[in-house]
């Protein structure tokens, strides 16, 4: 999205129905919302609604249109929703960012994204992911995105503001490289409240994301004689990457309706494993409770350690909580976590839990790395989640995101009707699979080629395994995964030579 500041000049109102060229004669029956919306976001592209302009009020557009003052209010919230505008109280309704556009294609040029075909046309290599996200996209279903629109701009404005003139000089300086006291703090009663975890804020290290703690904590293992890290099969392609970087091996524990398989892991003989209990990337199923005991049996008799990726467990939808397995087992369990899913990436904030055995090893690790995270904002974070402004921020997701997960379902249901959907339940992706044989990396370049971005599972499998897609759905607006979705089943018609639908 095009979030580039408006100048002045262009803070401008529009006038109307006539000024947006608009006729209520070709809206669908019974769908005039969504049509006057999708005609707002038409628009918006083509800066007949530039970023920064107002757009007409309410009450002025539903008498010129002559529809009712609900069906505009309707689709304005519906832009809202999607990030393209945003309400300013008396200010009215503001544009603040464009859809997304068609990519252009221009020719190749040296430094140029490669073409679709080229990502998949061998094994992912380490810089993978740099490249699909440099790939030029319409539509981008990439799985671990969240709603990076929906970031709370004026809370945490406000939060660092209360930080800036409260701090002291001493606390711009060196801080303590396990992260400052108020962030620790807050982190442990944000998980006592959220994922039953009770810890001391001293037990608490905090890190640059999970990233870091995968890093860090190879140097750890390695240095502590531990070769082999097991991993879940299907698992996360990155969190593989991250081991190896560090020289350890990841066997595979394949993973079925009811999680890891414990009875393959005891057979393996490793120290340790890599899981993600609560949501598993990327089918989505919950460690069951009948493997949690055999997991909590397999740790204790063998001294193993349970390495616990609590990566999006607050996204839930149709399904109770379930506890952390740190809650259960705090001496074998080494807890990561981050706000990466919850606000964004781009802060760079996780944390992680070590068992006692590990704890000091891990801060010193920290300390040679980097001194530790940057102080400020540590201390932002710390004061916007002591206020409540987390919680906040969870309710408004869950709502945006469930509509978007039903936006992907229904549309899976619409356009891929022979794919099974796998982990709906909760997160910020699903993944689909096919019974029939193909490559799915050529499933994917042809979307990619079409200008949709989604993973292929077999990016995520060491093992054969049914070809299929993970596809994201928290960061598009519920009219993109429609579209992106619809493009996806037409690719698939193509590779099996279907006739178009």
């Amino acid at each position: 999205m095009n979030r580039s500041n408006p100048h002045p000049s262009d803070q401008s109102k529009a006038s109307g129905s006539d000024f947006l060229q608009l006729n209520i004669d070709d809206a669908p029956t019974g769908r005039r919302s969504d049509w006057l919306a999708q005609q707002l976001r038409l628009a918006i592209a083509d800066h007949r609604l530039p970023v920064g302009s107002r757009l007409p009020a309410t009450r002025v557009l539903a008498g010129e249109l002559r529809v009712s003052r609900g069906v505009v209010t309707e689709a304005y919230q519906r832009l809202m929703e999607d990030g393209h505008a945003a309400g300013r109280g008396r200010n009215g309704t503001i544009v603040v960012a464009a859809p997304a556009s068609p990519p252009e294609v221009p020719p190749a040029a040296p430094g140029a994204p490669p073409p679709p075909e080229a990502l998949f046309a061998a094994a992912p290599g380490v810089d993978i992911f740099d490249m699909m996200r440099a790939a030029p996209a319409r539509i981008d279903l990439s799985p671990g995105v969240p709603d990076l629109a929906s970031f709370p701009r004026s809370a945490w404005l406000r939060a660092e503001r209360s930080v800036l003139a409260s701090i002291s000089a001493s606390d711009l300086g060196y801080a303590d490289p396990r992260g400052t006291p108020a962030l620790r703090h807050a982190i442990a009663n944000w998980l006592a409240r959220n994922r039953a975890i009770r810890a001391d804020p001293d037990e608490i290290l905090v890190v640059a994301g999970t990233a870091q703690t995968l890093s860090l904590l190879g140097q750890v293992l390695r240095d502590d004689g531990i070769s082999a890290v097991a991993v879940e099969d299907p698992g996360s392609l990155g969190a593989r990457q991250h081991l190896r970087n560090q020289r350890l091996d990841t066997p595979a524990v394949p993973v079925d309706s009811q999680g890891a398989r414990v009875d393959v892991l005891r057979d393996m003989a490793v120290p340790a494993v890599l899981l993600t209990p609560a949501h598993q990337f990327p089918t989505g199923v919950v460690l069951s409770g009948e493997r949690r005991r055999e997991l909590m049996r397999w740790a204790t008799e063998n001294d193993g350690l349970i390495i616990e990726d609590d990566y999006d467990a607050e996204h839930r939808y149709d399904r109770p909580p379930v506890p952390a397995l740190r809650s259960i087992l705090p001496g074998h369990v080494c807890y990561a976590g981050s706000v990466s899913k919850l606000l964004a990436p781009a802060l760079r904030i996780g944390w992680v839990l070590a068992p006692p055995k590990y704890h000091d090893a891990l801060v010193a690790a920290k300390r040679f790395a980097d001194l530790g995270n940057a102080t400020l904002p540590q201390q932002v974070l710390a004061r916007f989640m002591e206020s409540g402004e987390m919680e906040r921020q969870l309710r408004h997701l869950r709502t945006r995101h469930r509509r978007r997960r039903d936006a992907m379902v229904d549309a899976i249901t619409t356009h891929l009707p022979h794919a099974v959907v796998h982990g709906a339940a909760a997160g910020l992706h699903l993944t689909i699979t096919f019974d029939t044989e193909f490559a799915d990396t050529d499933l994917a370049a042809a979307a990619l080629a079409r200008g949709v971005k989604a993973h292929p599972l077999s990016w995520h499998s060491q093992r054969p395994s049914r070809p299929g897609l993970v596809l994201g759905y928290a960061a598009s607006a519920p009219t993109d995964i429609g579209e992106g979705v619809a493009t996806l089943g037409t690719a698939l018609r193509r590779l099996r030579g279907c006739p178009p639908a």
